[in-house]
């Protein structure tokens, strides 16, 4: 009997995050894996977001682990749209999840803090490998 093996890997340690540094994932390899769900989770801005102060996430893929770094294609990415922007308190305190099922070998979550965040956002972001090859 086949068995489903899920490999859960942090791509954004949780994190009070204030800048766009702070929100860049760690490249997550896939070798081995057919895909992965990427999951976003943001808390309760400690700031008043506005047009002028929000956050993005966008999910990510590569073929290096360290550059190289572009939105997924919607044809890629399942669940939703890419760069979901959170924008009103009402938006906060989220989980975003994507399936990703591309052909790259390297995935990450981007969160772009725009406008000056004094207070920060809790943020933070996991990968999920699956469907493993072997």
């Amino acid at each position: 009997m086949n068995r489903l093996i899920l490999v859960p890997v942090k791509t954004i340690d949780p994190i009070v995050g204030n800048n766009t540094t702070e929100g860049t994932g760690v490249g997550v390899d896939l070798q081995g894996y057919e895909g992965c769900q990427m999951i976003a989770h943001l808390g309760a801005s400690l700031d008043t977001l506005s047009g002028s102060v929000y956050v993005t996430v966008s999910f990510q893929h590569s073929d290096a682990s360290g550059s190289g770094y572009a939105n997924i294609a919607d044809a890629d990415l399942h669940g939703g749209d890419n760069d979901v922007v959170v924008d009103a308190a009402a938006e906060d305190e989220i989980v975003i999840a994507r399936e990703y099922t591309g052909e790259k070998r390297y995935v990450r979550v981007l969160i772009t803090f725009t406008g000056t965040h004094t207070n920060g956002f809790p943020i933070s972001a996991v990968i999920v490998k699956g469907f493993a090859r072997h």
